[in-house]
């Protein structure tokens, strides 16, 4: 088991549950442009001021594929850090409005469901809710994902 927990155990879930992340993060240009190279995305809108100046936004906007990997590890800490077997997949993700460097990011995470796996005792599969916000308590991010959970040891069914 690990030592570094502070993420909640399988049993410790319930839906309906809301939680306010305590860390939030200021994005920076560095941020969206090495995330941007490092992921092979060439778009100018991300990378390239004298083309975004003329785009719709008036300056780049910070890749979407970072705010959802940021809007997910805010997350950890509070819910899953030490304590998630693996992540399941994302059932639906959508980025209402942007983000610009200098945007400070906070989240809330809302338990959608959560249930025992029917193969693995030690374990349960728990849906989230993540937003995101920014600003004005704009919302940049909601996205849906499931993951397996560990069981607190000792309250396996088996």
């Amino acid at each position: 088991m690990p030592r570094n927990r502070s993420g909640m155990w399988f049993e410790d879930f319930e839906i309906g549950q809301v939680v306010e992340h305590a860390v939030t993060r200021t994005v920076t240009e560095a941020d969206n442009v090495l995330f941007t190279c490092l992921t092979m995305n060439p778009q100018p809108m991300h990378l390239d001021a004298e083309f975004s100046a003329q785009q719709e936004f008036g300056k780049p906007l910070v890749n979407s594929l970072y705010t959802l990997g940021l809007v997910v590890g805010i997350a950890v800490p509070e819910l899953t850090l030490g304590t998630t077997i693996a992540n399941l997949g994302f059932e639906s993700v959508t980025f209402p409005s942007p983000v610009f460097a200098g945007d400070t990011v906070w989240v809330c995470s809302e338990i959608v469901a959560a249930r025992a796996s029917r193969s693995r005792p030690e374990a349960g599969i728990v849906t989230f809710e993540h937003c995101g916000f920014v600003r004005d308590d704009t919302l940049i991010c909601r996205c849906r994902r499931t993951a397996l959970m560990r069981r607190r040891p000792g309250s396996r069914e088996e």
